[in-house]
């Protein structure tokens, strides 16, 4: 029988794998970092208030692209395409949810409803990030090799999914409270199917590299739609609450560096 740790490690311990993995997550960080500079430039200007965190926010993902692919560089390894079915942000845009990028592109100010919008696509999906990041933790935060950055993403992580409670319970009180409420629930129900699909996909092109036997791969798979099943039946409602953090202000001031490993 295999477990979450069992199965990571079996992932970081190949080099193909390894190469795999941290290719998919530098790519989706580094597209986090892309919107998060564009939405920062597009702010209207009722809401510039919110540029430098959503500067920050940018810069974060940004660095956490260039740890992962500092990761790669440090065995020796060089990021590989990225699977489509693999791509979470573009299966979210499909689905639409968030801000399109056809939209991020043009020199137009947003709105303080596409603002509302990010920051409720923000929150569900940064939920997911913490939780993943809490999970890697748990299993490799003392790894020689990966325990250093791993720790930082998460900080990160943490602060981005407080930040994302905070301004959307700042526009609560502002009177947006239902239309939060309305965007939160249709981003959540909508991630819970791209991430099954992602995993999915993700778990069938790691055991095509580890030459997993078609009994481990199927448990796989079932494991995964298991999750769905529970998240679709509920579990999707820890995606859309909104409590005030302790961490205040998480996104105030510069992103911490990392230049040992940038």
């Amino acid at each position: 029988m295999f477990s979450a740790r069992s199965l990571f490690q079996e992932i970081i311990d190949n080099d193909d794998s390894f190469q795999l993995f941290c290719s998919i997550a530098a790519s989706g960080e580094a597209q986090g970092g892309w919107e998060n500079g564009r939405i920062a430039a597009l702010v209207p200007e009722s809401m510039r208030v919110l540029a430098p965190k959503i500067t920050r926010h940018g810069a974060d993902e940004d660095k956490h692209g260039r740890l992962f692919i500092a990761l790669l560089k440090k065995r020796g390894l060089e990021p590989v395409p990225v699977p489509p079915e693999t791509d979470y942000t573009m299966l979210l845009e499909r689905k639409g949810i968030g801000l399109a990028h056809e939209k991020l592109r043009r020199d137009e100010p947003l709105t303080e409803q596409d603002i509302l919008v990010y920051l409720s696509h923000s929150r569900v999906t940064e939920q997911r990030a913490a939780d993943q990041m809490v999970m890697l933790v748990k299993y490799f935060g003392d790894h020689p090799e990966a325990g250093r950055p791993i720790r930082m993403i998460c900080h990160d992580e943490d602060n981005h999914l407080a930040y994302c409670h905070e301004e959307l319970l700042r526009l609560a009180g502002a009177g947006h409270g239902r239309e939060i409420q309305r965007v939160l629930r249709e981003s959540a129900l909508a991630e819970i199917g791209v991430y099954r699909d992602v995993s999915l996909a993700v778990m069938a092109q790691m055991g095509r590299v580890l030459g997993w036997p078609q009994p481990k791969a199927a448990a796989l798979a079932t494991g995964i739609r298991g999750v769905y099943g529970y998240e679709r039946l509920g579990g999707w409602r820890r995606m859309v609450s909104l409590t005030m953090p302790e961490r205040r202000g998480a996104l105030d001031g510069p992103s911490t560096p990392a230049p040992e490993f940038a």
